[in-house]
């Protein structure tokens, strides 16, 4: 990270380390000659996954229950101890190192879903909240799902659901809503691939 000219920073302070994040601040000289402290966490990279599954998949391995032949997007149930709240999210996670964020969707949809896609394309990496967070986003399409291992981490309860892709987009704006899927899904509808 570089500190433009007209601004000089005095400090950086970690105050506290967790297992998930960092948290801490900058102290900076303003242009203006004033000082101010500036609070941030900081997390690693994730990863969103818009993933794409024929009906004709579905209707194999029994996974949903849905009638018709169009195909869905995956979609994941889970509760949010943070905010106190179930949410209707697409897959995610976080990108370990030495992992792109293409092989990060292939892992993490396989772990929460059970299905693993034969294609995968980064549609966009972006900064979050970028006035408390260092934190970095990419969002993966994902399609040619077939059936995988599921492996659940420990602290994820979640269940696996699919939406006709015609509604996902409406479905994810219904309370409550969050920024990671509604985000991933206007960036794959402006993409042309929803």
């Amino acid at each position: 990270m570089t500190v433009p000219d007209d601004w000089e920073l005095l400090e950086e302070r970690t105050e506290y380390e967790t297992g998930w994040y960092d948290g801490g601040y900058d102290r900076l000289e303003q242009p203006d000659g004033t000082e101010k402290r500036y609070y941030w966490a900081d997390l690693p990279p994730a990863v969103v996954v818009v993933a794409r599954i024929d009906a004709g998949v579905l209707a194999e391995t029994g996974t949903d229950t849905a009638d018709g032949d169009d195909d869905r997007l995956l979609f994941v149930e889970q509760y949010r101890p943070t905010i106190r709240e179930t949410h209707l999210e697409l897959p995610a996670g976080i990108v370990e190192d030495d992992e792109s964020y293409t092989q990060a969707a292939t892992r993490e949809l396989e772990e929460e879903t059970g299905f693993r896609p034969t294609s995968t394309a980064l549609l966009q990496e972006y900064a979050v909240a970028t006035g408390v967070l260092r934190h970095d986003r990419g969002v993966v399409y994902a399609e040619g799902l077939e059936p995988g291992e599921r492996e659940l981490d420990n602290n994820e309860f979640l269940e696996v659901t699919t939406v006709p892709v015609s509604e996902a987009l409406e479905r994810a704006r219904e309370q409550p809503a969050n920024d990671s899927t509604l985000s991933a899904l206007l960036l794959a509808k402006e993409d042309g691939l929803l």
